[in-house]
């Protein structure tokens, strides 16, 4: 790993060490808030975002910093994701967390002119990292991956009902479960990423796109040789927060077929 790498690593190791896994299924009640309708934040998001948010100011003076509960706060922060900006997601799969399950994760993203560059995504539990620099590479652990499909016949599917109106649940019914294997998401990106270019998963929907869930694991699907993309085919950015629709596959062809079978009637 270069030697950007090593920091992030050991930053996020050192934050998941000390707020996160000793509070994993020993949560109190007092400690979890809903920010919204299936939306719980915990005290570990906040102790996190707050150490990643000084350290990587110290690591880079100058850069400014998207966190994601920052940003709830205060939504003039989002401003800042057209520019060159660190966003982080300091407890990927909260929901999963306040559970006492897993997956979930912390992910950084190093973003510029609204694309990501790098990106960082980081499982404590197995001390996972998968990073990626734009024009480089993927990598797990400092080795360099290859994005591979299951190989099942039809592929695996991961789709996400959870914010899908009735009408949405009803086209991937008949659109969708036909041509799939059909399985649930992690509720957790930085799990559902690393599942679609390790052979897991064949390809992923996602409705809700915001930059803290998948800069990093968009720029780190597509350096593998995987694709993920608008519904449209254009590329990410992390400056169009509103804009719904992602999808991420193991192969571009794979890509492609999802699409196709989204876009066009049943038939």
């Amino acid at each position: 790993m270069s030697a950007l790498d090593e920091e992030i690593h050991d930053l996020l190791r050192f934050a998941a060490r000390r707020s996160m896994l000793p509070r994993f299924q020993q949560l109190a009640d007092h400690e979890i808030e809903m920010k919204g309708e299936d939306d719980p934040v915990t005290v570990v998001d906040q102790e996190v975002e707050n150490f990643l948010t000084e350290a990587l100011t110290k690591l880079a003076p100058g850069v400014a910093v998207v966190g994601e509960e920052a940003a709830h706060k205060d939504e003039s922060v989002l401003e800042h994701l057209s520019g060159q900006c660190w966003i982080i997601d300091p407890l990927d799969g909260t929901a999963n967390f306040t559970e006492g399950k897993e997956p979930f994760g912390i992910i950084v993203a190093l973003a510029d002119a609204g694309k990501a560059v790098a990106g960082w995504l980081y499982d404590p539990v197995k001390d996972r990292l998968c990073h990626t620099k734009a024009g480089e590479g993927a990598f797990v652990n400092g080795e360099k991956v290859t994005a591979q499909t299951t190989g099942d016949t039809p592929p695996v599917a991961a789709i996400s009902r959870i914010f899908l109106t009735e009408e949405q649940r009803a086209q991937v019914d008949a659109k969708l479960a036909p041509h799939y294997s059909l399985v649930d998401i992690p509720r957790c990106a930085a799990e559902q990423y690393p599942r679609l270019a390790l052979g897991e998963n064949d390809v992923s929907s996602f409705k809700r796109t915001y930059a803290w869930d998948h800069a990093a694991g968009v720029l780190w699907l597509n350096e593998a040789g995987g694709k993920a993309a608008r519904l449209d085919g254009s590329d990410y950015r992390v400056d169009e927060q509103g804009k719904p629709g992602l999808v991420g596959a193991s192969s571009p062809a794979i890509w492609d077929e999802f699409i196709g079978r989204v876009l066009n009637p049943p038939g």
